[in-house]
């Protein structure tokens, strides 16, 4: 009998085994994530930046052809591509996690930041 409405044991067994299930492919996405380089560019493609599926910079490369346009230029175009890199890198993040909690809305401290 499952007094004050709580569930019984074997529907905390289960929620307990999925919880564990969900860490353990949590942490093999994060080191998926770790080893990913994402590629985000300019509009032109002049200034691009790999970031990791974590948002670790992991290198950049900007053309020779951009630094005869000045610091103002390189400045744009270099936001620009990062700020791709970002939103790649992100919805990536995203979905991955998605995909291992099948889609459940676990508030997790920063998920909200990635809408």
């Amino acid at each position: 009998m499952a007094a004050f409405g709580l569930p019984n044991f074997g529907q905390l067994t289960e929620a307990f085994r999925k919880a564990q299930q969900i860490q353990q492919d949590a942490q093999k996405l994060q080191q998926e994530l770790d080893e990913m380089e994402l590629e985000g560019s300019n509009s032109d493609g002049r200034v691009r930046i790999w970031l990791s599926g974590n948002q670790q910079p992991v290198k950049v490369q900007i053309d020779a052809s951009i630094i005869e346009e000045g610091n103002e230029m390189i400045e744009q175009a270099t936001l620009e591509a990062m700020q791709n890199a970002y939103k790649i890198s992100t919805e990536t993040m995203k979905s991955r996690m998605e995909e291992i909690t099948g889609g459940l809305n676990l508030n997790l401290p920063g998920m909200s930041d990635m809408s």
